[in-house]
C-alpha cells in the first residue's frame, strides 16, 4: 500500500523530507484494528514532523498523520481517535501517551491500524470527508470551548487568532452553541470572513465593547496580555498551544487580583470526539474545507499547509480524486 513518509527532516523546506512509498500492508495485532482509510485531513503538526520537532530520526521512516475517516473490515464507517496510551487500551496502561506519526504510523496512508478503542462511528447523516476533519483541531476546538472555557449559551468569548485550524472550528462550535464570539486576526480577508459566519472581528490588541467570560488561547506571546486585559472578573482562558511562544510577562498580578482561571488543554478523550461528532451533525455544522488532493499529490496538500494561505482543512482522497481549490 501507498503511505506518505517523513524520511529526512529539512526545517526549512519541510516538504523535502516527504516521500511517497510503498510500505507492507498493516497487521492487527490483539485489541487493534485496521481501518480502510476513505480521507485523511492534514495538521500542522505533519509540517512540524517534517521539520524533525517531536520526532527523532531513529523513527524515520515515519508515515504521517493524525486524521482520517474510513471503513472497517466489518462495513462500519469510522473516524480515528490519534491518542494512543494512557489508558491502556491496545498498549497496556503503563505507556505514556503519543499520537498517530509519534511513534506509531499515522493516516496518512490507504489503511491504518489504531486500537479498536480508538474507533469512533461516523454518525449517518455525516460524510467521511466531514468526519476526516474532526479528531485533532476541531476536537481540540470543542473541548477548549466546552470542557475548558465551560462555554454556556448566552455568554461570550474572545477567541485569538481567526483563520487557524483550532480557533476557526472553536469559533464554528461557540457560534452553534448561542454563544457570543469576538475573534481577532491581523488578515483582513479572515476578519471579513469571521464575521460572515456570524461573529464580531476585530483586529489585534483592540478594546473589546465589553470584557468576556472566557478567551480561547492559541497564539501565546503575541496575544496574552490582550486575552488578560479582555477578561472579566472570574473568568478563564482556555489555551492550548502557543504559537508565537511564551509570553515574557504573564501578567500574574491582574490574575490573581482578578480572579482569573487559566486552564490547559489538550485534545480530548475518545467521548468527546464521539460527542463532537453529533454536536456537528445535529446542528448542521458546515466544517469549511479549503482543499482536496489525491494521495499522490500529498507534496501539494502539504506545500500548502506550509504555506498559511489555507482557509479550512485540506484532505487526502486516498480513493482518487482532484485537486480543488
Amino acid at each position: 500500500m501507498r503511505a506518505a513518509q517523513v524520511t529526512s527532516f529539512h526545517p526549512d523546506r519541510p516538504v523535502a523530507g516527504l516521500s511517497l512509498n510503498e510500505v507492507d500492508p498493516p497487521h492487527a495485532p490483539e485489541h487493534w484494528s485496521v481501518v480502510d482509510v476513505h480521507v485523511a485531513a492534514l495538521n500542522h503538526h505533519d509540517v512540524w514532523s517534517l521539520k524533525g520537532v517531536g520526532l527523532s530520526p531513529d523513527a524515520l521512516p515515519m508515515t504521517l498523520g493524525t486524521d482520517a475517516a474510513g471503513v472497517t473490515a466489518d462495513g462500519r464507517r469510522v473516524m480515528v481517535h490519534a491518542v494512543v496510551g494512557g489508558d491502556g487500551h491496545g498498549v497496556g496502561p503503563q505507556e505514556r501517551r503519543s499520537i498517530l506519526s509519534e511513534k506509531y504510523a499515522g493516516t496518512l496512508a490507504e489503511q491504518v491500524i489504531v486500537p479498536t478503542a480508538n474507533l469512533v462511528d461516523v454518525p449517518a447523516t455525516m460524510s467521511l470527508e466531514t468526519a476526516a476533519c474532526l479528531p485533532t483541531a476541531w476536537l481540540t476546538a470543542y473541548s477548549l470551548v466546552f470542557r475548558g472555557a465551560q462555554l454556556t449559551p448566552g455568554q461570550s468569548v474572545l477567541i485569538q487568532g481567526a483563520g487557524g485550524g483550532v480557533s476557526s472550528a472553536a469559533m464554528l462550535l461557540a457560534l452553534a452553541a448561542g454563544i457570543t464570539v469576538h475573534v481577532t486576526s491581523r488578515d483582513p480577508a479572515k476578519r471579513e470572513r469571521a464575521a460572515q459566519y456570524g461573529a464580531q472581528a476585530w483586529e489585534p490588541g483592540a478594546r473589546l465593547p465589553h470584557r468576556v467570560d472566557a478567551v480561547i488561547e492559541t497564539v501565546g506571546k503575541a496575544t496574552w496580555g490582550h486575552s488578560v486585559r479582555s477578561l472579566r472578573p472570574g473568568g478563564v482562558i482556555a489555551i492550548a498551544g502557543a504559537t508565537t511562544g511564551d509570553p515574557d510577562v504573564a501578567e500574574l498580578t491582574r490574575v490573581f487580583f482578578q480572579e482569573l482561571r487559566i486552564q490547559g488543554v489538550t485534545m480530548g478523550t475518545r467521548e468527546d470526539l464521539a460527542a463532537l461528532a453529533q454536536f456537528v451533525a445535529t446542528r448542521d455544522i458546515q466544517v469549511p474545507i479549503d482543499s482536496r488532493f489525491p494521495l499522490a499529490e500529498v507534496d501539494q496538500a502539504i506545500a500548502r499547509l506550509a504555506g498559511g494561505e489555507h482557509y479550512g482543512k485540506i484532505l487526502l482522497d486516498m480513493r482518487g480524486g482532484h485537486a480543488a481549490a
